[in-house]
């Protein structure tokens, strides 16, 4: 019998919500191995079937879902049940429950996230915009970003952003080399925008950078990956952030995921107090 399980993961739509959650569930068990089997815009009992005949297959078949159709979610259930498969439903509980809390019944139309509305529109924006204010790239209408992020190299700023720009967040990075890496717009108005400095502890940038110096076949740059050079890099960015009174946030230990999450929060501070 294999230990191995094999971790069905159905969606009536494009599967993003269901592959996040699973991410968050499996990140609670250690040492197991599975087999991830992804199955999008799964709309009709026929596929369904033909899912579960895969399913059967195998000894250790574990089948997650994320379907809004209330009869296509019992049939899967029930056939999985007939079949002895585990199976879980995400998001069908959460939705009827929250339906009765509003005295709302639900749509249950499929991708109703993915519409093409406002919000939808504004997030393409934003990531245009980020796209365009990358890395010091464009300074042109950074007055517009909704965020602005500096750093010194390897502080993660270019994730950062794009993962903000996907939650609709203009954003721009600048790279701190020196005193004159800062728009002059930002030293005569330092808080024409929300603006955070991100740092991070010397020795982890270090290995960062030769990292990244190895990845890109480059010989090392010594000036680059020097300790004592990062070490008052990293001091001269601090004190770049205090003597404007931008806020910093430390990413050594951070994913890109916790250090958005820590950006929005003082954006938040930043926009109440607009």
């Amino acid at each position: 019998m294999s230990n191995t399980y094999q971790i069905y993961l159905i969606s009536d739509s494009t599967g993003e919500t269901l592959d996040r959650i699973f991410l968050a569930i499996k990140a609670q068990f250690k040492n197991i191995d599975y087999k991830v089997h992804s199955y999008s815009f799964t709309r009709t009992e026929n596929q369904i079937l033909k899912i579960l005949s895969d399913a059967e297959s195998y000894s250790n078949s574990v089948i997650f879902y994320t379907i809004v159709d209330n009869d296509l979610a019992k049939y899967l259930s029930n056939t999985s049940n007939s079949k002895k498969i585990p199976c879980f439903g995400i998001l069908g509980d959460l939705i009827s429950s929250f339906s009765k809390l509003l005295n709302q019944k639900a749509s249950n139309l499929p991708s109703a996230q993915h519409v093409l509305d406002d919000e939808y529109y504004k997030r393409i924006e934003a990531i245009q915009f980020t796209m365009n204010h990358d890395d010091g790239n464009s300074i042109k209408e950074i007055d517009k970003s909704d965020i602005i992020l500096l750093g010194v190299s390897r502080t993660s700023k270019t994730p950062t952003s794009i993962y903000l720009a996907n939650k609709g967040f203009k954003t721009s990075n600048i790279p701190l080399i020196n005193n004159n890496s800062i728009p002059m717009i930002l030293k005569e108005n330092p808080k024409i925008s929300c603006v955070i400095g991100l740092n991070t502890e010397p020795e982890r940038l270090v290995d960062l950078r030769k990292n990244r110096m190895s990845s890109l076949k480059e010989t090392e740059n010594k000036t680059y990956t020097d300790i004592d050079k990062i070490k008052k890099e990293v001091e001269e960015a601090k004190n770049t952030f205090r003597k404007y009174k931008w806020p910093m946030i430390d990413v050594t230990r951070k994913s890109v995921e916790e250090t958005a999450a820590s950006v929005i929060k003082i954006y938040e501070i930043y926009k109440s107090n607009d």
